[in-house]
């Protein structure tokens, strides 16, 4: 019978090369509910919505070498809709939540929306979005890069909110403004309409385009009635299995538990649907690997490159390193003498070497690690 992958993104496509690299010769089938063949989304953002000529995202998956059977435009609807299989691979990532109201509003989660949101990005127009996240800041750069007149409206009082400490948010707000885009905080949309957005206390504010990017949820809503576990997301073990025999998960929409944090964590980042496969791969062959990653993630808006690692939500301390106001600094989270979380902004150099410390588990000394002027590999100790 083999194995069904149900999900055609990097996970689904990366389970698939992580088998057949292990040894696997049985039946690999994967079902996609998009036209396209498997393809990258970070350059989604960072890339077709800016540049004039963007590389293809295709993953170019080379299904007859690796003899997987592809199934595009597929959406499953329940485990019935699958053929028979000896392993089930769930990859089925994550859905953007939509605002109510009967207006047109636009996403940036597929090939398809990003080439439509292109066409509309000129000069002049104006643009709404909802929601500053990491992806709100990237819509943000695009569209004001493209001359667009830019608004993003959050409801929360600090951008990236649910990311970040609201202290290193409001750093953020600044970007913005230097960039062109009227930001504006603590703003309810109450709903999308023809012409703009209507707020919840009555307001409105005219726009020709609407790119709503409040979030995503796990698209796991066909595994209802299954047994199949799920809550915010398929709730895995370390070994990326599922409550029922024979079932993984893995990418944005698997919930999987931390050894290493103590805790059950989702991560939609492109980092964890690139490597948990190789877990999934050889646990499906027999072997009883954990997958106990420090998560990481890359942001490209306004100039800067942020970068994350690890999981701040086990902190009991943050220092700042170096100075907010200028191009390179970063935020460091302790828990007692670990470094368990590293935030960098334009600072590479400091990622690499906090990424090593954060998954040696080597105690730090904070007064030099709060020294941009030490090293991080040198604040150890």
């Amino acid at each position: 019978m083999g194995v069904v992958i149900v999900g055609a993104g990097l996970a689904g496509w990366r389970t698939a090369e992580e088998l057949r690299a292990r040894g696997y010769d049985g039946r690999i089938e994967l079902i996609g509910a998009e036209q396209r063949p498997p393809y990258d989304r970070p350059p989604l953002s960072k890339k077709v919505l800016i540049e004039p000529d963007p590389p293809d995202p295709s993953l170019r998956a080379d299904f007859a070498a690796l003899d997987v059977a592809f199934q595009p435009g597929v959406a499953v609807t329940s485990l019935d809709d699958l053929p028979a299989w000896d392993h089930l691979v769930i990859a089925t990532g994550a859905l953007p939540i939509a605002l109510p109201g009967p207006g047109r509003q636009r996403f940036l989660r597929t090939y398809e929306d990003a080439l439509a949101l292109r066409d509309m990005l000129k000069p002049g127009v104006r643009v709404a979005i909802v929601g500053a996240g990491w992806i709100g800041a990237e819509l943000a750069t695009a569209a004001a890069g493209h001359g667009c007149e830019v608004t993003v409206v959050e409801a929360a009082a600090t951008p990236l909110a649910a990311a970040l400490p609201a202290e290193l948010g409001e750093l953020t707000a600044a970007w913005y403004h230097a960039a062109g885009v009227e930001l504006r905080t603590g703003v309810k949309v109450g709903s999308v309409e023809d012409g703009g957005l209507a707020f919840a206390d009555g307001e409105f504010l005219n726009a020709d385009v609407v790119v709503t990017a409040v979030g995503v949820r796990p698209a796991v809503a066909w595994l209802a009635g299954s047994g199949i576990t799920t809550g915010n997301g398929v709730e895995v073990d370390e070994g990326l299995r599922a409550s029922v025999p024979g079932v993984y998960a893995a990418g944005d929409c698997a919930a999987f538990w931390s050894r290493r944090f103590g805790r059950r964590l989702r991560v939609e980042h492109w980092d964890v649907a690139l490597h948990a496969p190789e877990v999934v791969a050889a646990n499906v062959l027999g072997a009883d690997e954990a997958y106990d990653v420090v998560p990481y993630f890359w942001s490209e808006q306004f100039g800067r490159m942020i970068q994350y690692v690890g999981f701040h939500g086990a902190a009991d301390r943050m220092i700042l390193r170096g100075d907010p106001g200028g191009q390179r600094w970063g935020v460091c989270w302790l828990a007692g003498d670990l470094l368990v979380a590293l935030l960098t902004v334009s600072f590479p150099r400091d990622l690499a070497q906090g990424r090593r410390v954060i998954e040696s588990g080597t105690p730090v000394d904070a007064d030099k690690l709060s020294d941009p002027a030490i090293m991080i590999r040198d604040a150890t100790g």
